[in-house]
């Protein structure tokens, strides 16, 4: 059984009308049950148990329930306010039976916290029999969040069936701008655990983006930290998101290279992907780096978080962390994971089409002693691989563009990485310099892997996602797997140049690649577990036979048909275009066979308008390529048929979201709905994905991506169904559709696509300019189904081209191109005949040249030209070299057949013109000035025509006769001069004064022409050279058809037809592989040539094929440019001059210029009349050419800037009966592709039929004479609204032209009327408008989304009548502001205070001398020892503990908001009264900032409309009763409690911070109260000032970092508009308490008692007066009785309360929405990053008008201050401590003594005196330590104030847990001392001693990994003192061994019980409380240096007894035989001698 109590739930949010009705559901493995609903609360109780049946089944590890809280409704759906999700994991291991959860955070359906919090409690009885398997928790360590972590993450991840998920992430896509902007990244260290070594000292280093950060060295294997750190980078997003945050462990006691002890890593990006980008207190496990097979090497907790612009920082509760103290649960991995190693094997095979890289100087040489080498294979590549850190490089095959190396790369990492992409970059080895790169790509692991996890994403609280769907396979992920595939390079152009690229960067892999560079052969697969031999090894001879299957090519023919190409910006040399798919068609690489992908050359015209386009007529250039590639159409089919998916859910879905937008009707929001619905799931169904079996190139990949898709398309269509059946609420399902979308989009992600793009290159000349990718798959023909094919295979797509590396960001389009591309197998060529439109022909061409010499035209003076050439010149040709190709045969012979494209004439397409000649005069030096030998000539010195010979061209009419230009730098007859430097023949600078040494001068001549109207020109076949000769003046480009007096040069084109011998249909044009042959027989002039011409003939010599259209339709384009808004400011004055350049094909036409506006109404109509089109017209409709609109800034100096380009699709009608008229739709306007405006346009084709304009609708309105107006239909309908605007002042004007603006007054402008108010008069005294309310009558659209912005502009009266603009503001949405104007009006007299300046200040003055005064002093004086202001906040914020006596007296709280109390929903940002709109002005020089702001407007608007009937009366004045807009002095007080996680300002990532306050011109500077070395601050401030409201609005409370030396830093200020708070009627200028007391903490503080204030809102509000009764324990108010006992019944009633008439008022009061008694958390901003957060600042401010009396007494809130405690440890004894030393004589022993400190206080270590030689590891001292320490009691924490360097100035304060640590040593005299062991005792988390040695043993000590039993830790502050038994250990290899047991008591008294019961360290006096005896130690115990017959007696005597006995004995026997020895012979001798006888 499983029971849910549903208690209750917290800070709903409100809804628009009154409160919801909240009901609480819970959903347990599909079963529902809901309470019942709570009518109109906030904060409603339910108090309900549910009750879920298991039926048997035991929950187990991956149990959850899902909580959902909705607003119940009585008609339609009920509305979901939140949800949250509760794993139940805790309940399955049975570890305990009821699972409170408090305070859950509740999300919306984006996961987003609303702010709001639910608590239940789940009781769990396990079915009968049910055994929890212990397997099971070993395994599912991997839960990520916990569920009484109220962290903002609220909703609780459930992992999946342990060790099931390998691969879990997916990247979402990132709503970021791709450009650099700042980030910040903290990184908060807390603590270590089990750290490996003794006796360590480590210190952790954070490395993030070429920054580190050291935390400070700590002592022993689990040291508290608690450092944060902040990275600040300005990057792009793209980048910072694949940058590691590395953590290593270093010790710091050790010196050798072994002192790193462990590193995390992990990339940012998977932080940002997190909820709030953050991952908050997480264990993170070290390992080694070099040793992968080791286990872990400790663990770190960490939070850390990346903030972007605009990311709030999440609220990082500091609550105490004991059930977070299970490591396992809260490891940082992926859900349900356990890490594990793994070798991604990568296999490099080769690489093919590697280009040039090297220089060939040895070439060179070669070539010149006659030698041949290719060029080709200049390269020397070699691959590295790049992951998570790791390199690994292949080897180097040198000279080889397509290397083989055949190796396996073998990365080992832990798998799940929290990296994503392994890196392959293919090098250039250079031996000299550095090498190069020629190629990066990626592969991302979140495409080739899968978790199996992610199909079923789930948008929380959602009804339609609770639907899942279990399918078989839908769980089984795949480890990475790839290939073997060919990945391709692309980079920038092949050519090589020996200079430095300049696209080199385009090879690193950063922006698009311009050009493909070769492709690499690999293979990726995984292995689990295990470690490789080697790391590069050989790949074995079979795996390359399995490869070989792999590269099988198949040919595909590609032709592309160019339409068009328009919009070039200048015209210039000729312009060809190339197109190559690999290497081939790339005409500047010889590798490949040359195949005709190049267009013909052609020279651009101008469209009469604004740009160029080339001139190709019904003759479209052809391109054809052949080429090999893989055959991977399986892939490409799938990709292809789920992009067509996406794309029609995609139109339908934008449809869908516009008629949302545009407010339809809902009968026509469900039709577009059900289209939607109906057409997916027909897709879906009727378009599956093609079966893999059998197919050529089948990868694991494939396999599995199949399964994948299919299974996500299934839950879709089910969710599909789902939704059609069940859905009622269509704006609902929007999100769930956009998350289908975003699914199939990220299907549709190939990353085994070997095919490489299609690349269009632009060439001018023989200078590559622009380029553009189109992917093969888009263009590819598939015979699998119609859906498989390319998106725009065989059909006309528009392109815009690209300049590589554009800086300009798309600035300018260097050409806009229209071409059709088709590309398949050349086995289905056939299938192109169907889709070709038009005849292709194929010709071979030459040109024949010829030069003029004497007049005479010949071959002779050809200079360095053939006879006979290419177009280019420099290719020599003959007629009969050329052969066909095979295949081919000719057509008909040679004939000449002028190119009409290469022929410019210089006023084609123009309708005006300027004839120019040169008149050039000679002279010597002094000499007269004389015509010169070439009187006329261009600007080129180019010799031409002089002006009598040149005549007017038919068609055209002189305009004036021939004059000198003397609009140049010239004298006033129009001559400059110049001086001739030989070589030259002409000066090369002019200049317009003569002087002596001046030799040649020259003046133009210019005379204009106009084009007649009408007049046909002449006809352009019969105006050339009959013979088809070109001429031109020079050789060069610039050709002309007729020959004038100047021309030297002539040629011709020869062009010869071919046709394919056996094929018919356009297809044959794939035949024409290689160039024609060239015959080269008769060539051998000069040996060594032979080859290198036949080689540039070879390529040079390609056929052209072109395309000719028999028919072409005329088209009628009508543009409709209705309007624009939100454009850019490019000139000073704040505004834009617009118009719009209108380019269709190659048409172009502009709008007129509106003048000093964003937001220009131009309400025209461009008509194109005759627009020739070739093609089919069914085709056109398909896929229209788009309409591209570039709005410019006309400027009267200078050139007109850009504001931005937008396109638009135009709707084609083909016949005149279509009848539908087009839709204004506001289309996205961009400028350097970010957003810059919105434009409003719609545009139609009309197809003519019979050539004339009887037809077309009629022609819309005209305005003027040629401008005409978008006509009815097309146009808004509007209606007559009313504007009211109340313009209440101007704050913050900046200087205008460095005056300041004094005399300002408002303009309002909507929809073409103005209003304005009047002048104010003195901005300083008063800066408020006198006359407060206008009013606007307007026409306005009735559809909002096509309303106009309001505009204000503010205008500064300046003498002699200047009126210049100094501010404007554009308010693009009016909707906020509409309103009823017959609502209830009472509202609207809106303000608060202000209003009540006006009335009488009668009894204002609280009065609060009740009798009880004196009573209650005495009782305060020894209250505020307990309770003080901390003590409400702490209550406030739940940390109970430190506030525990103030919460049981029942006293108030206070709302701490964890934002600006400006962003509370409730308080509408307190502009409930007026607004703040900022001003802009002027032109916004730097690109990439918002213009700059130069003050504020204070007003509002009502919009409302008026009766169409003049006789009906209009709505009244929605603005009445208004306060009066005078200036007034007020009282602030503002309180500073704390700063949060501020921005280090110093060396050591701390910051000395102190307050700044500025008002007005009064400032505060709090620097002596500077707080050293912290980024958390409790400031306890309070400062009060008094102002001028509203001159002295903006209070800025900044924060600064104090410097002794340096200037002082700001870290960050908040602003506060005082004003608004004035205001406001939410009374935010002083928060209501919650009792009204009149002494104790919480004394009254407003002006005005409650009562007042309560009258005071009835009559603002229209009601009448509240009446209270019955002694004032009741009271009416707005028709309601309120009662006391209700409000207070379950308070505790204190003697500080005031009288019950006031509480009752004050109780109502708080039942208005008023602003409570608050604090507000600020965030700080600084300008130097404007956008991210520098830390935040808890504080609050009240204001105080003079004219209602003085306010009551400030609260006092400075800080607490630290109490001083001693903890006093006695050590008795040490038993079994491990004996180190062997003695003299053998013996085992120790020379025991006891170490202790406390951490953070190590300079205070102590240690008792030497047990020496201990014999059996028993230790006697008897001995005291004494630590003292400050202590916070209300926090749990020691406060350590030290100098963190000798030089420091200031301490340093930390708060660290109060640990004690008592270490044993063996003392040596001669070596350092060995350490036995230690033990760290928690005196908060005090483990239990043991009674007595023989039960202390090391399980007493938890390992970490198991949480320990609540009772057995015991806080030494709550038992006062305590003595046993404690082990001693130390780590041997990672396990711990007992060192010894130690007998101690820990006792803690405060200072006063330390004076009382004094005791001294040691043995010292005063020795007493207890007294210590010396030990009773053994004789044994002494020191033998110091004690010489103790070591006789005990030492020697003891060991060496009976070998000393021995030894007299020994020396007797010795001395008694010596003796006899001595003495026998003597007695012998006596004894023979007898002398005595």
């Amino acid at each position: 059984m499983l029971r849910v109590a549903v208690e209750f739930a917290a800070g709903l949010p409100k809804k628009k009308l009154g409160s919801p009705d909240p009901f609480a559901s819970v959903v347990f493995k599909d079963e529902k049950k809901k309470t019942k609903h709570v009518s109109s609360d906030l904060n409603p109780v339910w108090n309900e148990a549910l009750e879920f049946d298991l039926k048997g089944v035991p929950l187990d590890y991956s149990s959850y329930i899902d909580v959902i809280v909705k607003d119940y409704e009585t008609l339609g759906k009920d509305k979901l306010i939140g949800s949250a999700k509760v794993s139940l994991k805790d309940l399955a291991s049975s570890q305990v039976k009821s699972l409170p959860v408090k305070n859950l955070a509740l999300m919306d359906e984006n996961g987003k916290s609303i702010g709001a919090t639910i608590s239940m409690t789940i009781g769990y009885e396990p079915p009968a029999g049910a055994v929890t398997n212990p397997q099971d928790q070993q395994d599912a360590g991997g839960e990520e969040g916990d569920v009484t972590d109220g962290e903002g993450h609220g909703a609780v991840t459930s992992p999946g069936e342990p060790g099931k998920k390998i691969w879990s992430r997916i990247r979402k896509p990132y709503s970021l701008a791709n450009k650099p902007q700042d980030f910040q990244i903290r990184v908060r260290v807390i603590e270590g655990r089990q750290l490996p070594g003794n006796n360590i000292k480590p210190v952790v280093k954070v490395h993030v983006c070429r920054e580190t950060h050291r935390t400070r060295v700590r002592k022993g294997n689990n040291p508290y930290f608690d450092e944060i750190f902040f990275f600040n980078v300005n990057m792009l997003p793209s980048e910072l998101f694949d940058e590691v945050v590395s953590f290593r462990v270093y010790n710091s006691n050790s010196f050798r290279a072994d002192c790193l002890m462990g590193e995390f890593k992990l990339d940012i990006g998977y932080i940002y992907d997190e909820p709030a980008h953050c991952i908050m207190k997480k264990w993170i496990l070290l390992n080694d780096p070099d040793d992968s097979s080791s286990g872990a090497k400790g663990y770190l907790k960490v939070s850390m978080f990346v903030l972007g612009t605009g990311d709030e920082p999440p609220v990082e509760r500091k609550q105490q962390d004991n059930d977070k103290d299970d490591v396992e649960s809260n490891l940082l991995l992926p859900a349900g994971v356990s890490l594990r190693w793994v070798t991604l094997k990568l296999k490099v095979f080769r690489a093919e089409d590697i280009p040039q890289m090297d220089e060939s100087i040895t070439q060179t040489l070669k070539e010149a002693f006659g030698g041949q080498e290719n060029k080709k294979n200049l390269v020397d590549p070699f691959v590295e691989a790049w992951f998570a850190g790791k390199k690994l490089c292949t080897q180097i095959i040198e000279k080889n563009a397509n290397p083989e190396w055949n190796q396996q790369l073998n990365l080992q990492v832990k798998f799940p990485s929290m990296c994503e992409k392994i890196k392959l970059t293919v090098f250039d080895w250079d031996r000299l310099s550095g090498n190069d790169v020629i190629g990066t790509t990626y592969l991302d692991l979140t495409k080739i892997a899968s978790s199996g996890g992610e199909i079923e994403e789930d948008h929380p609280g959602d009804e339609f996602s609770t639907y899942k769907v279990e399918t078989g396979n839908s769980e089984m992920g795949f480890l990475p797997t790839f290939g073997p595939c060919y990945i391709n390079l692309y980079g920038s152009p092949r050519e090589f140049s020996v200079l430095s690229d300049p696209y080199e960067d385009l090879n690193l892999g950063k922006g698009e690649g311009t050009a493909y560079r070769g492709r690499i052969l690999v293979e990726l697969s995984t292995k689990l577990d295990g470690k490789p031999d080697k790391f590069v090894e050989e790949i074995p001879s079979d795996d390359l036979l399995v490869v070989q299957k792999y590269q099988r090519r198949r040919k595909y023919c590609l032709c592309a048909v160019f339409h068009s190409a328009t919009m070039i910006q200048e015209p210039g040399e000729p312009i060809q275009f190339e197109v190559s798919i690999g290497n081939y068609g790339n005409k500047m690489d010889l590798t490949c066979k040359p195949l005709a992908s190049t267009t013909q050359y052609s020279c651009a015209v101008f469209d009469g308008n604004n740009y160029y386009y080339l001139p190709w007529a019904d003759t479209k250039p052809v391109i054809s390529v052949t080429s090999f590639w893989e055959d991977i159409s399986h892939r490409l089919d799938s990709l292809n048929i789920l992009l067509y998916i996406s794309d029609r859910l995609q139109t339908n879905l934008s449809a869908l979201q516009s008629a949302v937008q545009s407010k339809a009707t809902d009968a026509r929001l469900v039709e577009i709905w059900l289209k939607l619905i109906n057409q997916l799931m027909e897709d879906i169904s009727s378009f599956k994905i093609p079966d893999m079996e059998g197919k050529p190139n089948l990868t694991a990949l494939d396999i599995q991506q199949k399964m994948s898709r299919d299974s996500a398309l299934e839950n879709i269509m089910k969710g599909a169904k789902h939704l059609f059946e069940e859905a009622t609420d269509v704006n609902k399902s929007l999100s769930v559709i956009e998350g289908w979308l975003d699914k199939i989009k990220e299907l549709a992600e190939e990353p085994q696509n070997s095919m490489p793009d299609v690349i269009i290159w632009m060439l001018r000349g023989e200078k590559r300019v622009a380029y553009t990718r189109i992917p093969a798959h888009k263009v590819l023909y598939s015979s699998y189904s119609e859906q498989a094919c390319g998106q725009y295979c065989g059909k006309t797509q528009t392109v815009f081209m690209k300049y590589p590396m554009d800086n300009k960001k798309g600035l300018k389009i260097p050409v806009q191109l229209r071409v059709n591309m088709w590309l398949g197998l050349a086995t289905e060529e056939k299938k192109f005949n169907h889709y070709a439109e038009g005849i292709f022909s194929v010709f071979a061409e030459l040109y024949e040249n010829q030069s003029q010499v004497l007049g005479k035209w010949g071959t002779t003076s050809l200079l360095n030209r053939s006879k006979f050439s290419d177009v280019t010149g420099k290719v020599k040709l003959k007629q009969e070299y050329f052969l066909p190709p095979v295949g081919w045969e000719w057509e008909g012979d040679w004939g000449v057949d002028p190119e009409k494209t290469l022929l410019t004439e210089a006023d084609a397409g123009h309708t005006e013109f300027v004839d120019e000649v040169y008149e050039n005069q000679t002279r010597l030096p002094g000499g007269e000035w004389k015509l010169a030998a070439e009187p006329y000539t261009d600007v080129n010195g180019e010799k031409i025509q002089g002006p009598t010979e040149i005549e007017c061209p038919p068609g055209w009419k002189w305009e004036d006769n021939w004059t000198f230009d003397e609009n140049r730098a010239v004298d006033e007859k129009g001559w400059e001069y110049g001086i001739t430097i030989p070589p030259d023949d002409k000066p090369k600078s002019w200049v317009a004064t003569e002087k002596v040494y001046h030799v040649h001068r020259r003046r133009r001549m210019i005379r204009p022409r106009k084009r007649i109207p009408g007049a046909k020109t002449a006809d352009k076949k019969d105006a050339g050279d009959a013979e088809g000769w070109e001429y031109s003046s020079l050789i060069g480009w610039k050709f002309h058809r007729k020959q004038r007096s100047s021309d030297t040069f002539r040629r011709r084109r020869w062009r010869r037809k071919m046709t394919p011998a056996d094929r018919i249909g356009a297809s044959a044009i794939f035949k024409l592989e290689g160039a024609l042959g060239v015959d080269m027989e008769s060539k051998s002039d000069e040996k060594g040539t032979k080859t290198e011409t036949s080689v540039k003939q070879f390529g040079a010599n390609t056929p052209t094929v072109s395309c000719t259209f028999d028919q072409s339709n005329m088209y009628h384009l009508r543009v409709y440019v209705y309007q624009a808004r939100s454009l850019t400011a490019l000139d000073k004055d704040s505004f834009s001059d617009p118009y719009v350049h209108v380019s269709f094909l190659h048409h172009s036409q502009t709008t007129e210029t509106i003048r000093s506006t964003l937001n220009p109404t131009w309400d025209q109509t461009l008509i194109f009349k005759n627009v020739e089109i070739y093609g089919d017209p069914q085709s056109l409709a398909q896929n229209p050419p788009i309409v591209v609109m570039e709005i410019f800034d006309s400027d009267q100096v200078g050139k007109d800037e850009m504001l931005g380009r937008s396109t638009c699709v135009p709707m084609v009608k083909l016949t005149s009966g279509m009848d539908a008229s087009p839709k204004l739709l506001w289309e996205p306007v961009t400028y350097k592709n970010a957003p810059a405006g919105e434009i409003l346009v719609a545009a139609e084709l009309f197809l003519k039929t019979k050539g004339n304009d009887t037809e077309l609708p009629l022609i819309p309105p005209k305005r003027g004479e040629k401008l005409y107006m978008v006509p009815q239909g097309v146009r808004p309908v509007v209606q007559l609204t009313a504007i009211e605007v109340l313009a209440w002042g101007l704050r913050n004007m900046k200087t205008y032209q460095l005056a300041p603006v004094t005399s300002p007054s408002l303009v309002v402008e909507c929809g073409g009327e103005r209003v304005q108010t009047a002048v104010i008069k003195n901005m300083k005294k008063c800066p408020n408008f006198a006359g407060n309310v206008l009013l606007l009558k307007v026409l306005l659209p009735k559809e909002e989304m096509y309303s106009p912005p309001i505009v204000l502009k503010v205008i500064d009266h300046r003498p002699f009548g200047r009126k210049p603009v100094v501010g404007q503001c554009t308010i693009n949405s009016l909707e906020e502001f509409r309103c009823d104007p017959y609502a209830t009006v009472a509202e609207v007299a809106m303000s608060s205070k202000a209003a009540l300046m006006a009335a009488s200040p009668r009894d204002l003055h609280v009065n609060i001398d009740d009798g009880r005064q004196h009573l209650l002093e005495a009782q305060s004086e020894k209250e505020k020892e307990t309770v003080d202001w901390w003590s409400k906040f702490y209550a406030s914020v739940g940390e109970r503990e430190k506030c525990r006596p103030y919460l049981d007296k029942g006293y108030d709280t206070l709302e701490v908001y964890d934002h600006e109390l400006e962003s509370v929903k409730e308080f509408m940002g307190l502009t409930d009264f007026c607004n703040t709109f900022k001003l802009q002005r002027g032109k916004n020089e730097s690109d990439d900032d918002d213009p700059a702001v130069v003050g504020e407007y204070k007003g509002s608007f009502k919009v409302y409309p008026l009766p169409d009937d003049p006789g009906v009366p209009p709505p009244p004045q929605q603005f009445r009763e208004l306060p009066d807009s005078v200036s007034q002095e007020c009282v602030v007080r503002i309180y500073v409690a704390q700063a949060i996680d501020l921005q280090p300002k110093d060396n050591n990532s701390k910051c000395d911070p102190y307050i700044k306050i500025s008002l007005g011109k009064k400032s505060i500077d709090d620097r002596d109260n500077y707080i050293p070395y912290t980024l958390n601050p409790v400031f306890g401030r309070m400062f009060e000032l008094i102002c001028f409201l509203p001159q002295d609005k903006d209070l800025k409370i900044a924060v600064y970092d104090f410097d002794l030396l340096s200037r002082d830093e700001k870290v960050g200020e908040t602003v506060i508009d005082l004003e608004n708070r004035l205001l406001s009627r939410f009374g935010s200028y002083c928060g209501l308490p919650q009792t009204y007391c009149i002494s104790g903490p919480n004394q009254w503080r407003d002006q005005l008692k409650p009562s007042k204030i309560l009258e005071q809102l009835a009559r603002w509000k229209g009601l009448s007066p509240p009446r209270s009764e019955d002694n004032g324990n009741t009271l009416s108010f707005c028709g309601r009785l309120y009662s006391l006992s209700d409000f207070e019944a379950n308070k505790e009633i204190h003697e500080h309360l005031g009288p019950p008439s006031e509480r009752i008022a004050l109780h109502v009061l708080r039942t208005q929405g008023l602003v409570p008694e608050h604090v507000e958390t600020r965030t700080l901003y600084s300008s130097f990053q404007p956008t991210l957060p520098q830390g935040k600042l808890q504080m609050w401010v009240d204001i105080f008008p003079k004219s209602l009396g003085p306010p009551g007494p400030p609260f006092d809130i400075s800080p607490r201050k630290a109490k001083k405690y001693f903890l006093r440890v006695i050590v008795w004894n040490t038993t079994d401590v491990v004996l180190d030393d062997t003695s003299v004589t053998g013996e085992n022993m120790s020379d025991i003594y006891v170490k202790g400190w406390m951490p953070g206080m190590e300079e205070d270590k102590q240690k008792t005196d030497v047990h020496y030689r201990s014999l059996d590891g028993d230790g006697n001292f008897n001995w005291r330590f004494v630590f003292g320490f400050e202590y916070l009691p209300a926090e749990q924490l020691c406060l350590v104030s030290k100098k963190e360097h000798f030089w420091s100035l200031d301490k340093s304060e930390f708060r660290i847990p109060p640990k004690l640590t008592v270490q044993i040593w063996d003392n040596d005299k001669f070596s350092l001392d060995d350490y036995l062991g230690a033990i760290e005792l928690d005196l908060h988390h005090l483990i239990n001693p043991s009674k007595t040695p023989n039960k202390c043993s090391l399980s007493m000590v938890p390992d970490g990994t198991t949480p320990l039993k609540s009772d057995q830790l015991k806080s030494l502050f709550d038992q006062k003192s305590v003595r046993g038994w404690w082990p001693c250990y130390m780590d041997k290899d990672g396990k711990r061994e007992l060192g010894g047991k130690v007998e101690l008591t820990l006792e803690i008294v405060n200072e006063k019980e330390a004076d009382e019961r004094p005791a001294g360290k040691g043995r010292d006096e005063p020795n007493m409380n207890p007294k210590l005896d010396p030990p009773k130690r053994p004789e044994t115990s002494f020191f033998w240096f110091s004690n010489p017959c103790k070591t006789f007696r005990f030492i020697v005597w003891r060991r060496f007894k009976w070998l000393f006995i021995g030894l007299v004995v020994l020396i007797l026997v010795l001395l008694f035989i010596g003796i006899l020895l001595f003495s026998l012979p003597n007695y012998i001798s006596m004894k023979i001698i007898k002398p005595f006888n």
